[in-house]
């Protein structure tokens, strides 16, 4: 028996479906939901993979195409072979859903255009010519496969057909598309009637405490599966994780924000163990630039001179984090695989209390009795927000808050009572700073629609894109559409940003660099810690974890399983 949790969703819910586009479905990744491929997250390269339901693929130079050969022995847990059908059916039902890389509009950006069966075990992904993306193949490899014979009847039988029409002009063309798309109700609450897995396991019985999964013996790699039954124990935030570590009940798990104490008493535990490795992802202090005064860089500069990133990171994520070494917009490990020598050119912020004067000085900000007031006068109060069951994220901001208290800066800790609700009024732009996830790597263009993209009015429709003004179509971070940039002049970063979604390589690199000095220079964010992928692990049962700074950290235990990495302990 392998005993892990869920670390995509706590609480489990009995009455989940088979269904992995249902948000609370028991359908746990790399287990007994499975991708196509997994993705190693490489530091520069995007199209890195471990076999998943494909064995092998050929990714044609430009992109514009991936041929998937799948495992030549893999069954379904019913025994049904997995087929290109399989493949096809699924990417079927994810155009309903407008997944990355299916979209009914043929110009949205990197969008398969067309999908051909060359056999049982070989099947064609063709990438749209109209809007051409380095995503494309990821967003391929992250498609999920499920069997079309339990699934048949969810699509109708013409709708390959309708499809096509849809990605033509005219009425037909929109009855078409509202017809594939009003399928995605239909497809994200369907609830096959059992479980039948083409993953390591499949599950056999689901309660408030736990879920019970056994191994599929029809599984391609089913001989070197060590474990005959995982079982996923229910949680509802980390106290309960840290309990279950505590006990040495878990053989594995994934990232858990931890404090000092509390992994004193994890790492006490017999058998328990650590490995640690890079993580694409930063947390950061976000501004919303339609309020006042944050919409002046020297006062967004002169809080970045009064935050001692070390002394946060130790207080909110000792064991999960490394202070950020500036604000690039990247994790520093990144900043330095793609700058080089040049990422040691960006301002570093180092906390300096009279550089922080000078800039607040700079924006018209006045100091009466020991208290930074705004231009006219007015107290200033800056009100951080942060989700409650966010541990790290809420240390991290009282720990902010002190600091600038320190320093003549009113300032506040609000928090939000769950994360779906943080997310709608950040976006709402009911906040004036937020905590917010940067850095989501590996793809340059991900990485920089963090800050450069949507939610800072940046929107790339049918190909073309377009500013929205601040607190429209979601732009809650309120950035102006060009900004000045030392050494560059006048830059628009939304535009730089869209550019990573088709340039090559070889170019990637320097808008990068020009995004990376635009970010320090103008601070959208303040970057205030990098991730570090923290995972536990326990070897009184199991061997063969992964060891510190593996690539395969970034994925599922379900995925070291299903590769045969685990080994039972002789």
């Amino acid at each position: 028996m392998y005993t892990t949790i869920d670390g995509f969703k706590p609480g489990l819910d009995v009455n989940g479906p088979f269904n992995p586009y249902h948000p609370k479905a028991n359908a746990f990744r790399g287990y007994n939901s499975m991708w196509l491929g997994w993705s190693k997250n490489h530091l520069t390269d995007p199209n890195q993979f471990y076999p998943g339901i494909a064995a092998s693929w050929d990714i044609a130079p430009d992109n514009s195409s991936i041929t998937l050969h799948l495992q030549p022995n893999n069954k379904w847990s019913d025994g049904k072979p997995v087929t290109a059908e399989d493949v096809r059916f699924s990417i079927g039902l994810a155009y309903t859903q407008g997944s990355t890389a299916y979209s009914i509009d043929p110009s949205a950006s990197g969008v398969a255009s067309d999908i051909e069966v060359i056999d049982d075990k070989t099947i064609k992904v063709t990438q749209s010519a109209e809007n051409p993306s380095v995503t494309f193949v990821r967003g391929v490899m992250e498609t999920f496969i499920v069997p079309a014979h339990v699934w048949t009847g969810v699509l109708p039988a013409d709708f390959w057909d309708k499809l096509k029409t849809a990605r033509g002009d005219g009425p037909e063309a929109e009855a078409a598309g509202a017809e594939i798309t009003g399928l995605a109700e239909k497809v994200l609450t369907f609830a096959p009637p059992k479980d039948v897995s083409a993953g390591p396991f499949v599950l056999q019985r689901v309660n408030p405490g736990e879920a019970l999964l056994v191994k599929n013996k029809n599984f391609y790699n089913a001989a070197n599966v060590a474990p005959d039954q995982v079982k996923f124990l229910n949680y509802t935030g980390n106290e309960q994780i840290w309990n279950y570590l505590v006990a040495g009940k878990l053989d594995n798990a994934p990232f858990t924000a931890v404090p000092a104490d509390v992994m004193k008493r994890i790492t006490q535990t017999p058998g328990n163990g650590v490995a640690r490795g890079f993580s694409p992802v930063a947390v950061s202090m976000a501004f919303n630039q339609s309020k006042k005064p944050y919409d002046d860089v020297h006062v967004r500069r002169g809080l970045a001179h009064l935050i001692n990133r070390e002394e946060v990171t130790k207080i909110a994520s000792p064991e999960g984090g490394v202070a950020a070494a500036t604000t690039s917009g990247m994790h520093q490990r990144a900043t330095e695989a793609w700058l080089g020598a040049e990422a040691g050119s960006l301002e570093p912020y180092k906390v300096d209390a009279a550089k922080a004067e000078e800039e607040f000085k700079a924006a018209g900000m006045k100091k009466a009795d020991g208290k930074w007031a705004l231009p006219d006068g007015k107290p200033w109060k800056v009100t951080i927000n942060a989700p409650a069951p966010f541990s790290d994220w809420v240390s991290g901001a009282k720990a902010v808050t002190s600091q600038l208290n320190e320093a003549g800066v009113d300032a506040e800790v609000v928090t939000v009572a769950d994360y779906p609700l943080y997310l709608e009024e950040l976006a709402a732009g009911k906040y004036d700073l937020g905590f917010w996830l940067t850095a989501l790597g590996p793809a340059p263009y991900n990485i920089y629609q963090r800050l450069y993209g949507p939610a800072n009015g940046w929107e790339l429709l049918a190909g073309k894109l377009k500013h929205h003004a601040p607190g429209k179509n979601g732009n809650w971070m309120g950035s102006p559409e060009t900004i000045d940039v030392e050494g560059l002049g006048k830059v628009n970063p939304g535009e730089l940003a869209v550019k990573l979604n088709s340039a090559p390589e070889a170019e990637q690199k320097a808008i990068i660099g020009q995004l990376a000095k635009a970010a320090n220079q103008d601070l959208p964010v303040i970057q205030l810690w990098d991730y570090v992928n923290t995972q536990f692990i326990n070897t009184s049962r199991f061997t063969g974890f992964p060891k510190d700074e593996h690539d395969s950290l970034r994925l599922t235990s379900g995925v070291w399983l299903q590769l045969g990495m685990i080994k039972k302990k002789q």
